[in-house]
């Protein structure tokens, strides 16, 4: 095969797959190595980017990449589709979401001490939205279920990975106060904590 024809292979498997995917699955199916499959997602990404062309690729952490629409058609690919606006989230919904996101894997019941209401069918929605996941079991009393965010969270907030996430008040570059008559500070009453 050609490189033309290599990369017209990633496009249509990348198509027709719509969920990333890894590269070392993409390697396998060409018959090439994942340095070679690596190399040519990559010109492909530059190629749409530079063209400015209706899809884009994403790579989603060190080996998983994803054909899109770019988000610059995103308003006329809804109208040609029909679709109906999904509802915005609601803040419960983006409080259980920082929740997650900055902690995961969590339990419902960590999740719930952090927004001191009961948080079960806000996390049942975000399932089902497909924004967040079940990522295997704590170990735990109990062995509850732990939640991770999904690449479908990355996308719609349009980060690559978790590090792309906005850092946390006590992250972001404040130096944290110094207790004042030498005594270690109490830790934070997770109940009271608000997100913002």
């Amino acid at each position: 095969m050609t490189e033309a024809q290599h990369i017209g292979a990633l496009e249509a498997m990348l198509f027709a797959h719509a969920e990333p995917v890894e590269v070392e699955r993409l390697a396998d199916a060409m018959r090439l190595s994942v340095a070679e499959t690596e190399s040519l997602l990559e010109r492909l990404q530059t190629r749409y980017d530079e063209e400015e062309r209706g899809f884009a690729l994403l790579r989603f952490g060190p080996d998983r990449w994803q054909m899109t629409t770019r988000p610059y058609y995103g308003e006329m690919v809804k109208r040609i589709l029909d679709t109906r606006r999904n509802a915005p989230l609601s803040p419960a919904a983006l409080e259980v979401l920082a929740v997650i996101a900055y902690n995961q894997p969590v339990s419902r019941s960590f999740i719930e001490q952090v927004r001191g209401v009961d948080s079960s069918s806000t996390v049942a929605k975000l399932l089902e939205k497909g924004l967040i996941e079940e990522a295997g079991r704590l170990d735990l009393p109990g062995k509850p279920v732990a939640f991770q965010v999904t690449d479908t969270f990355l996308r719609v907030f349009g980060l690559r990975g978790l590090q792309d996430l906005p850092p946390l008040h006590d992250e972001a570059g404040a130096p944290e106060a110094e207790p004042s008559s030498g005594e270690e500070s109490p830790a934070p009453d997770t109940e009271q904590l608000e997100w913002k």
